[in-house]
């Protein structure tokens, strides 16, 4: 589990190695990430947008932007939570993801949220090659 609190709003990430979806002999591993968004603040703040940077096992970065997540734009109230699972399909059997969310404030102040940067490691990452 990973955690990152930024202008107190907390974000949590919890990923996980899909196994059953997984072709590693074909170069493809998934994963799924579960995320908390908590609101610890006292304003009300909305998810705007979304924006992440994965980097696989080679070194190569794909950098992915959008509205929201899961096509929806959450608004937390102080003392909310917003919890949703999205899912990652890559061609290495580890990589790393960071990124962030832009929110903003019920008066429109605009927050950046950082999102804790965290590892994808399959069981695979870990097998050598005899």
């Amino acid at each position: 589990m990973y955690q990152r609190t930024t202008r107190a709003i907390r974000i949590t990430v919890k990923p996980s190695f899909l196994e059953e979806q997984s072709q590693p002999e074909e170069g493809y591993f998934v994963w799924a990430y579960t995320i908390t968004i908590e609101n610890r603040s006292t304003d009300t703040v909305t998810l705007k947008t979304r924006y992440w940077r994965i980097t696989d096992g080679k070194g190569q970065v794909q950098e992915v932007r959008g509205a929201g997540v899961i096509g929806e734009q959450p608004t937390l109230k102080p003392g909310d939570s917003f919890e949703y699972t999205s899912g990652a399909p890559l061609t290495t059997p580890s990589s790393f993801m960071v990124g962030s969310y832009q929110m903003e404030t019920a008066e429109g102040e605009p927050i950046n949220v950082d999102i804790p940067p965290f590892s994808l490691d399959s069981p695979y990452a870990s097998k050598q090659v005899h």
